[in-house]
């Protein structure tokens, strides 16, 4: 074990452990491809992920804090194993800094017990590099991942008992952080590391177009440093020759859920991702994303209205959900209530008054109410069974995603809210039919996404509030 004696000195170590580590297991597996040299034993304990202990002392202060993170609940050892520690430099530095300075915390880095699985470490040229090798004979010599070692077990409350009595000091730990980096990058197509903490999910490549235009024009004129991150690892920077026809350009239709990322110099950006149709791919971005700790993320999309006095075009900010998706049921039963996040609830009305310009017009377009969600796009086929529970749930919206995306907000501790807008009638007999959408789409996604966006620049005022102790349960780890 390596004592330490600041956050900076702990994450340096935690550096050198990791580096060291992914050095060791690359150079293996280069000798057994050249000269069929599997690793000895003592080289294959060198390939294991550091770990960062937290030490809370009895004696130490115990202050009465305000925020919902950063506290130690209880004397004793928090432990957690750390993966791309560089990556991750400054959400550790910020975590560890308050538990020193409120707790007089004790911190120290030593090799954890897990091993590095080789395919995190191989980039996609690494792993061409040593394609004439057959992955199940690498398997047999280097750390393979293993999915007993991948879990959400933290996450969803699960008592874990640690043979040396520690307590879990995040959320995540490496494999599970690390399996959701590779996913990352392959389902958006874009690096895990160009994902910024301001999350915009869409389920309609439209708004893809419009954010490329808005953030095309942001890179151009914009602040010194802004960038463009775009599927295909395809980034455009400050002074690149028509950047919007280059970023509309890219081979997004390759990657599942295409995700576009404008970067600042302060890693403080907007991410938009087209997550597509239905609770599923909902529910797998998020479970990645989260791993990421983003500060917020907001669902912009379509949905169906259920009121007659609602028009097309018209807004819907959700306040409740119906989740009727089935997708989370066994991670987070029915009977657990998915509260609104007041701070995200007002910057998304401030943000469409803004938008809007027209107080009065706004009032009579937007409309606060619960929207339910289904797994079944042909949900309107059952539309008999499914009326009587729609009119006690007084729904006032129905779509695919929205439930899934605050539910997983929830659970994963992530501030998360949800601003519809009305693209067809379904019980009112405005199906949506190509005319119509064609239409609604050229006059309302534009207006749709500015929203969006200026809901992020208002919650950018008041991050320290918007994590919200709602979001923590009774025994919660440290670490945000």
């Amino acid at each position: 074990m390596k004592d330490t004696k600041t956050p900076a000195e702990a994450v340096d170590r935690l550096e050198f452990l990791h580096n060291r580590a992914v050095t060791a297991l690359i150079e293996a597996i280069r000798r057994y491809a050249e000269e069929g040299v599997p690793p000895t034993m003592e080289e294959r304990a060198l390939f294991r992920y550091p770990e960062l202990r937290v030490t809370y002392l009895p004696n130490a202060p115990a202050p009465r804090l305000a925020r919902a993170y950063g506290q130690l609940t209880w004397p004793g050892e928090y432990a957690v194993s750390i993966t791309q520690p560089k990556y991750f430099r400054r959400y550790l530095l910020e975590q560890l800094q308050l538990l020193v300075d409120d707790y007089g915390a004790e911190l120290s880095v030593r090799v954890s017990e897990s091993e590095i699985p080789y395919s995190f470490v191989l980039d996609a040229a690494g792993a061409a590099a040593f394609e004439n090798v057959p992955a199940e004979e690498l398997a047999r010599y280097f750390p393979s991942p293993r999915l007993t070692q991948v879990g959400d077990a933290v996450v969803d409350g699960l008592r874990i008992e640690r043979l040396d009595g520690s307590r879990p000091l995040a959320l995540f730990d490496a494999p599970r952080t690390d399996y959701s980096l590779k996913r990352i990058e392959h389902y958006t197509g874009a690096p895990y590391s160009d994902v910024q903490p301001w999350i915009l999910f869409t389920n309609y490549q439209r708004y893809v177009d419009e954010f490329i235009r808005w953030a095309a024009e942001g890179v151009k004129n914009g602040p010194k440093g802004w960038g463009l991150s775009c599927p295909g690892s395809v980034r455009i920077e400050a002074g690149d020759g028509d950047a919007e026809a280059k970023a509309l350009a890219v081979p997004w239709r390759k990657y599942q859920m295409p995700a576009y990322h404008l970067t600042t110099p302060d890693s403080d950006g907007v991410t938009l991702v087209n997550i597509g149709v239905g609770p599923s791919n909902a529910k797998t971005i998020t479970d990645h994303f989260a791993v990421l700790r983003p500060h917020c993320w907001l669902m912009i999309g379509h949905c169906g209205g259920l009121r007659h006095t609602q028009r097309i075009g018209d807004y819907v900010l959700a306040h409740a959900y119906l989740r009727r998706d089935k997708i989370l049921d066994d991670r987070v039963p029915l009977e657990i209530p998915i509260p609104a996040i007041a701070e995200v609830q007002i910057a998304l009305q401030q943000a469409a008054t803004s938008v809007s310009g027209d107080t009065e017009d706004l009032r009579r377009r937007l409309r606060t109410g619960t929207v339910v969600s289904y797994a079944d796009r042909n949900w309107e086929l059952n539309y008999n069974q499914e009326r009587q529970l729609l009119s006690q749930s007084r729904a006032i919206a129905v779509d695919m995603e929205s439930a899934c995306i605050a539910t997983q907000g929830f659970r994963l501790r992530v501030p998360y809210g949800v601003l519809l807008c009305i693209s067809d009638k379904p019980a009112h007999g405005e199906i949506k039919l190509p005319g119509v959408s064609d239409r609604f789409y050229d006059s309302a996604i534009g207006a749709h996404l500015r929203i969006g966006l200026e809901t992020i620049a208002l919650l950018k005022q008041n991050r320290d509030r918007l994590h919200s102790r709602k979001l923590r349960a009774f025994d919660e780890p440290p670490f945000r």
